[in-house]
């Protein structure tokens, strides 16, 4: 039997996330096990990783409205496999360098922001709305099951083989992906001759968000959280190796607690939302990513382990409920015309705090130290539930659809 083009297009998404899960674990011990990289370092290449969102998220919206979705995802999965690849080659000329790495993240980083800007657009072309909330609900839980299993292969991939060798794992991932999104229909473009300048079109889908009294809101708690993910991103690998003095496979498992908590939430969010609704749910979901944040860098030996590993599966519900919830909502309210630039917009805000997260962080950790670092970001995960009570969301029980900034009001 023929699969339909969204299991296609899932599998090849699943895939990707896999290898990039496994690849996830090997690029940033091979920085700290090969190079030697310090905590600022570790910061650079993390940060690198996430630049982009800064620099292109907002055309990004332009550019996929613009052009061929499958030809624009295949081409980028062929460079993201060309980048990660050149790392082991590199290894094995004697001629690998921490400014390489983080190189090879600008370079996936860039990708990344048109891919899924690409991505997000073209679920809603092959999902009714009704199964919106459904679908993204499984994307969530597909991409916390692979961060729940590709941290562990990445860790026994990399106690077994090294690390650097084990970044061809992520490399094929992109290579598959890439013949699978090949099979998918070609979206017909648009071609009007009097089409807006690039400035506009971006212009249209800012003010659309800014304006909005949800989605605007939803970005910047998102942003909050993006900042403290970016800190930790960062830091992970680093107070894990460092601080905890912990081996590459117990590396592995304990950042595959992300990937449990988020399988989790991914589990019970729609569930969740409709027992007690999507606005309440919002607020609920952010004092509990709280909680998760301060108990990450507790304690010394087992015991710091067994915090890190629970405040990391309690921080990955609260995340991906507010993730699913805000991201469906967002296809929902949106004009069609203007989804793309919508997604990209938020992409931009929120995703680009991801790099000056993981900049401060690594810039912070030398003179304080990792935990304290970390402690400092997790208390300002007290501003994502102060957003939320600041806003009309705080007297809704649901999101509505036609929300204006009177119907927002009168929704309570």
């Amino acid at each position: 039997m023929k699969l339909t083009a969204f299991w296609r297009w899932w599998i090849a998404g699943s895939t990707s996330h896999l290898g990039s899960a496994v690849g996830g674990v090997a690029l940033p011990l091979t920085a700290l096990t090969v190079l030697d990289a310090t905590a600022f370092e570790m910061g650079l290449i993390t940060s690198a990783g996430y630049l982009a969102y800064l620099l292109i998220s907002l055309p990004a919206g332009v550019i996929v409205q613009r052009l061929p979705l499958r030809g624009m995802q295949v081409t980028l999965d062929l460079i993201r496999a060309l980048a990660v690849a050149s790392v082991p080659l590199a290894w094995w000329f004697d001629a690998l360098t921490v400014a390489q790495l983080v190189a090879v993240a600008l370079v996936v980083s860039f990708a990344n922001v048109l891919f899924d800007v690409a991505n997000q657009t073209f679920l809603p072309e092959i999902v009714p709305a009704a199964q919106l909330q459904a679908r993204n609900s499984l994307n969530s839980g597909t991409h916390a099951a692979t961060q729940l299993g590709g941290p562990s292969l990445g860790g026994l991939a990399v106690q077994v083989l090294g690390a650097v060798p084990t970044l061809f794992v992520d490399a094929l991932s992109y290579l598959v992906s890439a013949v699978l999104l090949r099979t998918l229909p070609a979206r017909r473009v648009q071609r009007h001759v009097d089409r807006p300048p690039m400035v506009t079109m971006i212009r249209e889908g800012w003010h659309f968000v800014l304006r909005h009294p949800i989605i605007g809101p939803a970005m910047w708690d998102a942003t909050v959280t993006n900042f403290v993910n970016g800190a930790m991103l960062a830091l992970f690998p680093y107070y894990l190796v460092r601080v905890l003095d912990a081996p590459p496979i117990m590396v592995g498992l304990l950042l595959a607690a992300d990937g449990l908590g988020a399988l989790l939430g991914a589990t019970l969010t729609t569930r969740f939302t409709n027992r007690v609704g999507t606005a309440r749910g919002l607020i609920l979901a952010s004092f509990v990513g709280v909680i998760g944040a301060l108990t990450i860098p507790l304690g010394t030996g087992t015991v710091g382990y067994l915090a890190f590993a629970a405040g990391n599966v309690i921080l990955a519900v609260s995340s991906v409920v507010l993730s699913v919830t805000t991201r469906t909502y967002r296809m929902l309210a949106s004009p069609p015309e203007l989804l793309s630039r919508v997604i990209a917009t938020v992409k931009f805000v929120s995703w680009g705090a991801i790099p000056l997260g993981g900049l401060l962080a690594g810039a912070l950790a030398g003179p304080l130290g990792a935990r304290t670092t970390l402690l400092i970001f997790g208390t300002l995960t007290v501003l994502s539930p102060i957003i939320y009570l600041s806003t009309p969301i705080r007297r809704m029980r649901d999101l509505p659809l036609d929300a204006t900034a009177e119907s927002a009001e009168a929704r309570v």
